[in-house]
C-alpha cells in the first residue's frame, strides 16, 4: 500500500485500506531481516543435521554392464524362403527386444539369480558407526534348506560370536520376536528351530574373526522384490540390440556377482530353448535307427538264409538287360518308399497326443520345402511358448495367441503330411508299373531268382534308409554343438557411480529447508498475530489519518522536557507538528481516547499538552475520564476536588478548580475530582458546554482526557464540545479490532476530526527509515527494557 500525506503533514491511507492479510514482498522481507538471527540459525540446524546423515548414511552405487543380443538364426536346415520384409520392420525387433528385457528382469530369472549366490543371507559386522557387509568374506557360512526358505514368514537374525581362544562359537537365534541361545563346540554343526534346520560351516580359507556378527536370513521372494526394484534393463538406442544392465546397491561386490550371474543365467536359460528342438529331433533319430537296425538285420538274414537254402551264387546273363531296367526303376522304387516310410513316421508323430506340445523333427529326409518351412515356423513358437510360460500364464492374450497359431500350424503340418503322401503314392505306383513291365520280361526266371531280388530288394531299403538316419543324426549333433550363447557382454560388471546420498542435492535441500522452515513459521506467526505491532498493521487496517507513533519509553510519567533531543521528545515534537495544521482559533477543543484501558490515553494526552506548552501557548488539560481517572497521578495530588464538582452544581466557579500542572506555568489542568454514580449523565448536562465555551475563550487549547470509547458512551456523549479527537492505540497491545472499532466510528461520524496515534512502538519492529532520534543524542538511561511506562 502506498501511503500519502496531506497538507497537514498526516499520514493517510488512499482509498480503502489493505486486507489483513495483504503483504506485499518487501514488507516480507524486512519481516525475515528483522528475524535473521532465527533463519541462521535454521539454515545452521540443518546443515549440521545433514552432514551428519551424509555422515552416516550407507552410500547406494550404481553397478552397470552392457550385453548385446545375437540374431537368434536357425540350426537346422530349413527350405523355407525367406520372408521379403524380414529385418526391415523395426517395430518387430523392438518387440523381440521388450522380451528379452522382460526375461531379464523376470522373477525366474532373477530367482536362479538369487539362489545360486545366496543372496537371500547377509552377514554383516559393525565398524565404528558403519555396517560392513562381509559378502564371500564371512568365515561362517550359514545356509538352510529351500522349501523352508521359501516357506520363511519372517526374517531370521542370527547373532554369532566366535571364541578367540578356542573354537567355540556363541550364537542367539531370533525367529519372530523368539530369542534361541546356543553354544557350539565347533563347526561344523547344526541347528534345529521350528522354520528348519540351519547349518553353520567355515568358510575355507578364512581368517580369525572375533567380532560379533549379525546374520540375516530372509525368504528368497522378500529378496527378489529387492533386487528386481533396484535392477534396470534398458536399449542402449533405438535401432540397436545393446542392453544396459544397472543395478542400484549399497554393497558394490555382490553388485558385479548379481550382473554377471544374471548374463550367465539367461545364457543358460537360452541355450535350453534353443537346444530343445535339436534334442528332441536327435531323440527321434535315434529312435528309429534302433527301430531301423533291428529290421535292417533282418532283412540281410533272410538274404543270407535264402541263398543258403536255394544255394545260389550268380543270376544269367540272358538277363543282363532286363535286370538293368528293372534294377533302375527298382533302386526308384525304393527311394520313393522310403520317403512314403518318413511320412509315415512323420505322419504318426504329429498324430501322437504325448508330442502334441513338443517340437516337430524337422531334418528326417523329406524333401518337401512347404513342409519343411512350416514345421519350423511351427518350432519356433513352441519355443516362444515356453519361453512365455515361464514368466506368464496361460490365460495371457499373447499365450493364447500363441496357442491359436500353434493349432492353426499344426492343421497346415497334417495337410502337407497328406499331400505330401498322397504324391509320394502316386509316384509309387508309376514306378511300380514301369517296374512290372520290366518284372513281366523275366517270368521265365525261375522262382528262386524273383524271391531273391524281393528279399534283395527289402534289404536295399532298410540299408538305404538305415544311412540316411544316420548321416542326419551326425548333422544334428553338429547343429546341438554349434549353438551359442544369446547375450555377448560387451561391458563387464563395473561400479559405474555413487547414486545417493546425492551430497549437493542433500545440503541444497537442507539449506532450502533451513531457509524456508524458518521464515514460514516466522510469516505464518505474523499472520496470525491479532494485536498491532508496526505501523504497517496499521496502515493495512485503519482508515483514520496516522497522526504520530510514539516510542517506548521507560523513564517517569512525564516524557517531554524543555530543550531535550532524546526519541520520546522528538516524537511528541512530530506528533505536535502534524496536530497544529489541524487546530485554530475555532478548534481549540480536544479529545485524547482509546479503545480500551491501557492504550495510553492519558499518557499522550499529558505529553502532548506539555509540547504545546513549549510554544508559548496556554494549554488547558481537562480529566473528563469519569470511569478510571489516572489524570490524578501525574499531579500527585490528594484533593477529591475536581470536574465533577462543577458538572454536579457543587461548585460553581469553574475557575476554582483549575490547577496549575507544576510541569510549565502556562499549563494547567482541571483534575476529575470526585468518582460520580451517573457520569454518562453529568456529561450530558449544559454546564459542560458553558464551561467548554468559556475556557474557550481563556486558552489556546484544552486538551481532554476521556473514557475508552469501547467500554462506555462518555467520550460519545462529550463529542457535541469536541474539535478533533485523538485515537490511541498502543503496539503490542491494541487487538486489530480496535482498528476496525475505529473506522467504524469515523464512517459513522461519531467522534469529530478523527486522528490516530501509535503508541509505545518499538523501533526494532518499524519498516523503514531510521527511526526517530536519528542526529540527536539518545538518552542511554532511558532506554526501554520490554514494554514502557507509557500505557496510562
Amino acid at each position: 500500500m502506498q501511503n500519502n500525506q496531506n497538507s497537514s503533514g498526516l499520514s493517510f491511507n488512499g482509498g480503502e485500506p489493505q486486507e489483513e492479510n495483504t503483504i506485499s514482498i518487501m514488507e516480507i522481507l524486512l519481516l525475515f531481516v528483522r528475524y535473521w538471527k532465527w533463519i541462521v540459525a535454521g539454515m545452521t540446524v540443518a546443515l549440521i543435521a545433514a552432514f551428519i546423515y551424509l555422515w552416516y548414511a550407507t552410500p547406494t552405487y550404481k553397478v552397470t554392464s552392457s550385453i548385446i543380443l545375437k540374431e537368434d538364426n536357425s540350426t537346422t536346415q530349413s527350405y523355407a524362403p525367406r520372408n521379403a520384409v524380414e529385418g526391415v520392420s523395426a517395430l518387430g525387433s523392438v518387440t523381440n527386444l521388450d522380451n528379452e528385457i522382460y526375461i531379464l528382469q523376470s522373477r525366474t530369472t532373477i530367482r536362479s539369480v538369487i539362489n545360486q549366490l545366496k543372496l537371500h543371507t547377509s552377514y554383516i559386522v559393525k565398524e565404528d558407526i558403519k555396517k560392513i557387509d562381509l559378502y564371500n568374506k564371512s568365515p561362517v557360512i550359514v545356509d538352510m534348506e529351500q522349501n523352508n526358505l521359501e516357506n520363511l514368514r519372517h526374517p531370521i537374525e542370527i547373532k554369532l560370536v566366535m571364541d578367540e581362544a578356542s573354537p567355540r562359537v556363541s550364537v542367539s537365534l531370533f525367529i519372530e520376536e523368539e530369542k534361541t541361545d546356543t553354544v557350539f563346540i565347533e563347526l561344523p554343526a547344526l541347528l534345529c528351530t521350528k522354520a528348519g534346520n540351519i547349518s553353520f560351516t567355515r568358510r575355507p580359507g578364512s581368517n580369525p574373526f572375533h567380532k560379533p556378527l549379525n546374520i540375516f536370513i530372509c525368504n528368497p521372494n522378500d529378496a527378489i522384490k529387492s533386487y528386481r526394484s533396484a535392477l534396470s534393463v534398458q536399449q542402449a538406442s533405438q535401432n540397436a540390440s545393446v542392453l544396459d544392465v544397472s543395478l542400484n546397491t549399497p554393497y558394490t561386490e555382490k553388485g558385479i556377482d548379481f550382473l554377471n550371474k544374471l548374463v550367465e543365467v539367461y545364457n543358460n536359460n537360452t541355450l535350453q530353448d534353443k537346444n530343445m528342438e535339436t534334442t528332441n529331433t536327435q531323440a527321434f533319430i535315434d529312435n528309429r535307427i534302433a527301430i531301423i537296425d533291428r529290421e535292417l538285420t533282418t532283412a540281410e538274414k533272410d538274404v543270407e538264409q535264402f541263398k543258403q537254402n536255394q544255394g545260389l551264387t550268380n543270376f544269367s546273363s540272358d538277363l543282363q538287360k532286363n535286370m538293368e531296367m528293372g534294377t533302375r526303376y527298382e533302386q526308384q522304387l525304393v527311394e520313393v518308399e522310403t520317403q512314403i516310410k518318413m511320412v509315415d513316421y512323420l505322419d504318426e508323430y504329429v498324430n501322437d497326443e504325448a508330442n502334441a506340445n513338443k517340437m516337430i523333427p524337422s531334418n528326417i529326409g523329406i524333401n518337401d520345402p512347404t513342409l519343411a518351412a512350416t514345421t519350423n515356423e511351427y518350432n519356433k513358437l513352441i519355443m516362444e511358448r515356453e519361453r512365455l510360460a515361464q514368466s506368464t500364464t496361460r490365460d495371457n492374450p499373447m499365450m493364447r495367441k500363441l496357442e491359436e497359431q500353434l493349432a492353426a500350424l499344426r492343421t497346415n503340418i497334417n495337410a502337407s503330411i497328406r499331400s505330401v503322401g498322397q504324391s509320394l503314392n502316386i509316384a509309387c505306383r508309376d514306378v511300380r508299373n514301369q517296374a512290372t513291365i520290366f518284372g513281366g520280361k523275366v517270368e521265365s526266371t525261375p522262382t528262386q531268382e524273383r524271391q531273391f531280388m524281393e528279399l534283395s530288394r527289402e534289404q536295399q531299403i532298410k540299408a538305404s534308409l538305415f544311412l540316411m538316419l544316420l548321416e542326419k543324426r551326425e548333422e544334428n549333433a553338429l547343429a546341438l554343438a554349434a549353438t551359442a550363447n544369446k547375450a555377448k557382454v560387451l561391458d563387464e560388471a563395473m561400479v559405474d557411480s555413487k547414486v545417493a546420498p546425492r551430497t549437493m542435492v542433500i545440503l541444497s535441500a537442507a539449506l532450502f529447508l533451513g531457509l524456508l522452515v524458518p521464515a514460514a513459521i516466522i510469516y505464518l506467526l505474523d499472520l496470525l498475530q491479532y494485536r498491532i505491532h508496526t505501523k504497517t498493521d496499521v496502515d493495512r487496517i485503519a482508515k483514520v489519518p496516522l497522526l504520530a507513533e510514539i516510542p517506548t519509553y521507560e523513564g517517569s510519567i512525564i516524557a517531554v522536557h524543555k530543550n531535550a533531543v532524546h526519541e520520546i521528545d522528538e516524537a511528541f515534537r512530530m506528533l505536535r507538528t502534524n496536530l497544529m495544521p489541524m487546530l485554530g482559533a475555532e478548534k481549540k477543543v480536544m479529545a485524547f481516547t482509546s479503545t480500551v484501558l491501557g492504550e495510553g490515553k492519558t499518557f499522550v494526552a499529558w505529553n502532548t499538552a506539555i509540547t504545546l506548552s513549549l510554544l508559548k501557548k496556554k494549554v488547558l488539560l481537562i480529566g473528563l475520564d469519569l470511569r478510571i481517572p489516572h489524570l490524578f497521578e501525574y499531579m500527585n495530588l490528594d484533593s477529591k476536588t475536581g470536574i465533577t464538582d462543577y458538572l454536579a452544581g457543587i461548585e460553581e466557579n469553574i475557575h476554582t478548580l483549575i490547577l496549575p500542572s507544576g510541569v510549565m506555568d502556562n499549563f494547567d489542568v482541571i483534575p476529575t475530582g470526585t468518582i460520580p454514580p451517573d457520569p454518562a449523565e453529568l456529561l450530558s448536562q449544559n454546564t459542560l458546554d458553558k464551561a467548554i465555551d468559556t475556557l474557550r475563550n481563556e486558552y489556546d487549547y484544552i486538551l481532554i482526557d476521556s473514557a475508552p470509547v469501547g467500554l462506555v458512551a462518555d467520550t460519545l456523549i462529550l463529542n457535541r464540545v469536541v474539535d478533533t479527537t485523538v485515537y490511541i492505540c498502543r503496539s503490542h497491545y491494541s487487538n486489530k479490532n480496535n482498528l476496525r472499532f475505529a473506522n467504524q466510528l469515523m464512517s459513522e461520524n461519531k467522534l469529530n476530526n478523527m486522528l490516530l496515534v501509535v503508541n509505545d512502538v518499538d523501533y526494532l519492529y518499524r519498516p523503514y527509515g531510521y527511526g526517530y532520534g536519528y542526529g540527536y543524542k539518545k538518552d542511554k538511561k532511558n532506554k526501554y527494557k520490554g514494554r514502557g511506562k507509557n500505557y496510562r
